[in-house]
């Protein structure tokens, strides 16, 4: 096979990343958007010398678990993955990756990971579930333009909504679009660094608020006024339906709120990371609130800018009660909670336990977490801003102890420093949340050979439609004593 050979073949499983895999005269092909018992017409895209990689050309018989994709660009997108399959076959999917990671990175048997698997929690509904959409805006042929990033690329798929985002989010950007078009803004190129408009963020709560957030090229706000041709502020009316000039109170700019509080985000740096260091509120508060079922009562939560919360909240109540589950609280325990954002995990513990600690870097989210603790009542826990993998093997080494731990680490995974902290900690009980299996798996191996086993491991869909999922694991105690563990530790450190 080489590139651009036109090959015909039938779909026999899929790839972790969704890809359908085939082959044709024994050698392997990996073709984005083609699913299980597709019979399909492609042409390789890269070849190597034992497997390669097609575009999807044509599907000549569909599979039994194809349907028709809802959104109109979903294939160019490429955000939604998995919309052409059966909603129940991406549960089985998605379940059968957790497994295989388990087995392959984690070093379980096929019947070990049998035996602690416990069938994924779907959403009930599959769709508008995100409150939080970062969209990138850009020029083309001489418009604003806004939509999703191709594959692989810093390439703008123009769009106008998203049908995993909240209804409501179309129409907040097609007003920064016409207001852009019509003030003769800028948005921004990445290839040339000009332009000020980078991204729109908006996030939303189920109570109807939302937060929007401009993010520019700009270094400070009067930098960013310029750029706007001063006209920010008649920008910040449309959005809130609260004219600030007397030219758009004329134009009829401040009729219909689209959203409750605007900020600005200065971000000057030649990056594709999204936001910069520096937020500005123009209007509102600077934050949304959103409630979360937490069992026995509501909890609340302030949700800024940069602050991380699970995006589909009520796939997070599940999430966070399976979490719990496993936790096995009484209302005596001792509770670290790395990595914990604005205090989500760290609430609904605070609920059932008798101290819980949170340990989280983006001061912002800190800040929100311990405002969260103070508007729910709570005073059993508190919130400390730094590494999680400087804070934790601390603690441990002025010999604290944790009766229960919960992480919740971004895509990379923990440190290995963090783990053998958590087990000189010799908790009972530790509760491990990730959305990469794949890297879990690798922290569950290192957790296996300081004696600490994995007893439930349950998926829960946050993301339909994509190929991710987040993953909930108890682990606790098995053959290796805490005292070897503590050994090994005092001698390392």
């Amino acid at each position: 096979m080489k590139k651009n050979d036109r090959f015909h073949i039938v779909i026999e499983d899929l790839g972790e990343n969704g890809e359908g895999i085939g082959r044709a005269d024994g050698y392997t092909l990996f073709v984005k958007g083609a699913l299980i018992g597709d019979e399909i017409e492609g042409v390789c895209t890269k070849a190597q010398k034992s497997y390669g990689f097609g575009r999807l050309l044509r599907v000549v018989k569909p599979g039994p678990d194809r349907v028709e994709a809802r959104c109109p660009v979903a294939g160019p997108c490429g955000g939604c993955q998995l919309q052409c399959m059966d909603y129940a076959a991406q549960l089985a999917f998605k379940e059968r990756k957790v497994r295989e990671h388990l087995v392959r990175i984690g070093g379980m048997s096929p019947e070990e990971a049998d035996a602690v698997m416990e069938p994924i929690v779907g959403a009930e509904d599959p769709w508008r579930y995100r409150n939080k959409a970062q969209v990138p805006f850009a020029r083309k042929d001489g418009r604003t333009v806004y939509g999703f990033y191709a594959g692989r690329t810093h390439s703008v798929i123009e769009r106008d909504d998203c049908l995993i985002e909240q209804e409501g989010d179309a129409e907040i950007l097609r007003a920064v679009r016409d207001f852009c078009d019509e003030a003769g803004v800028a948005a921004y190129d990445e290839e040339r660094h000009e332009g000020l408009l980078r991204h729109v963020l908006i996030r939303s709560s189920r109570s109807g608020e939302r937060l929007v957030c401009l993010v520019v090229n700009a270094g400070t706000r009067k930098a960013a006024e310029r750029g706007f041709r001063h006209r920010l502020a008649e920008l910040v009316g449309r959005l809130t339906g609260e004219p600030r000039t007397e030219e758009a109170d004329a134009a009829g700019c401040g009729a219909g709120a689209l959203c409750t509080t605007v900020t600005l985000n200065l971000n000057p740096n030649r990056t594709n990371v999204i936001l910069g260091d520096e937020t500005v509120v123009l209007a509102g508060s600077g934050y949304i609130t959103e409630r979360l079922d937490a069992g026995d009562r509501a909890l609340e939560y302030r949700i800024s800018t940069r602050s991380f919360f699970q995006v589909n909240p009520a796939q997070t109540e599940k999430l966070y009660g399976t979490a719990m589950e496993f936790a096995g609280l009484t209302g005596r325990e001792t509770v670290w909670d790395l990595y914990c954002g604005t205090g989500s995990i760290s609430l609904f513990a605070a609920l059932r336990a008798g101290q819980v600690h949170g340990a989280e870097i983006i001061e912002d989210a800190v800040r929100d977490a311990r405002e969260n603790a103070r508007m729910n009542g709570v005073e059993n826990a508190d919130f400390v801003c730094g590494r999680a993998e400087d804070i934790l093997p601390a603690e441990a080494a002025k010999g604290w102890r944790a009766d229960v731990i919960i992480v919740d680490p971004p895509r990379k995974g923990c440190a290995p420093e963090l783990l053998d902290a958590a087990c000189v900690m010799r908790p009972e009980r530790i509760v491990y949340v990730s959305c990469n299996s794949a890297t879990l798996a690798r922290d569950i191996a290192l957790l296996r050979e300081k004696g600490y086993v994995p007893r439930r491991v349950r998926p829960v869909d946050m993301f339909p439609m994509t190929v991710g999922v987040e993953t909930v694991v108890l682990l606790s105690k098995g053959n290796i004593s805490s005292e070897k563990i503590r050994e090994e530790f005092t001698s390392s450190h």
